[in-house]
């Protein structure tokens, strides 16, 4: 191999002058220009010369569209994508694999779109979480729009876990409730029990009493759940807050059941009691709140 055609600075040279029109090139030439891109892409990855790297796999990436060929412009924009990540350049892992996922969507291809949506959220859940949280979104969307759900489950537990991180308590637990849904449709009535258990779980720690009493009265309404042992350890834990009892609160929520579950969810168990249980109680129907006054007679 001579030393030109090893050298990726020629090598981008000479790819960059095949797509420049000009009195003697009437018409560019992607194919032979976007070879080149990617060998120089190839040598300066081989010497960590990632900036530069990243900028060869774009414009590979944009020969590849330019010769349509989808699919290798989204493997060449993951690849650009990759190393922006390890450049930290956040808003481009953001843009890159946002534009991996459009061409891998041109295939027809909702698994490696909603794949390249969650690698970038995976990339971005320290540096950006709301901008993460909005890819796990739009990946989970990608696979419900193609009726696959199932192949979404890890996606919505990752994005409930990070909204859990940024103690966003009632995004979480929708998320869960969203699993919940999707492993109805897939018939995966296990996942589905654990992820309607893990919201009630979400609310008690949030001390949403009401809105977990509520979510379990909502859930109840699936046969699969009303019969399940999550059922009956979200029945105990909610008894047990009724009762305003914290040993008993304690004591459930080291069930065998819970331990079943995301350990983000575990950690959130084990903490619980949170806020005022006789705050709860007295908010209960029937509580001391709502004892008559007997001089009252309205």
């Amino acid at each position: 191999m001579s030393s030109s055609s090893s050298d990726p600075e020629k090598l981008m040279a000479k790819a960059d002058k095949l797509t420049k029109l000009s009195f003697t090139r009437w018409n560019a030439d992607w194919k032979s220009a976007t070879a080149l891109y990617e060998q120089a892409a190839i040598a300066y990855k081989f010497r960590k010369d990632n900036e530069k790297a990243k900028d060869a796999f774009e414009k590979a990436s944009k020969g590849q569209e330019m010769i349509s060929s989808p699919w290798d412009a989204a493997k060449h924009m993951e690849s650009a994508a990759a190393l922006a990540k390890e450049l930290g350049l956040w808003n481009e892992v953001s843009d890159f694999y946002r534009r991996a996922s459009e061409f891998y969507r041109e295939c027809g291809r909702s698994q490696p779109a909603s794949d390249a949506l969650a690698k970038g959220a995976s990339a971005l859940e320290d540096k950006a979480p709301e901008e993460a949280i909005k890819l796990y979104d739009d990946a989970c969307v990608l696979l419900e729009d193609d009726g696959k759900e199932q192949m979404a489950f890890d996606l919505y537990r990752a994005a409930a876990s990070l909204y859990v991180k940024l103690e966003k308590y009632s995004d979480a637990a929708a998320f869960h409730l969203r699993l919940g849904s999707a492993a109805d449709k897939s018939n995966a009535v296990n996942s589905q029990c654990k992820a309607y258990l893990s919201a009630i779980i979400i609310y008690l720690y949030a001390h949403d009493f009401q809105q977990a009493q509520k979510c379990y009265n909502d859930c109840s309404e699936v046969q699969g759940f009303l019969n399940s042992e999550q059922n009956r350890c979200a029945m105990k834990l909610l008894a047990a807050y009724e009762e305003g009892d914290a040993e008993e609160i304690k004591r459930a929520a080291q069930s065998s059941t819970i331990n079943h579950l995301d350990h983000v969810v575990i950690r959130l168990a084990r903490k619980l009691p949170t806020g005022d249980l006789q705050a709860i109680k007295r908010d209960l129907p029937g509580g001391d709140g709502d004892d008559l006054d007997e001089d009252d007679l309205t």
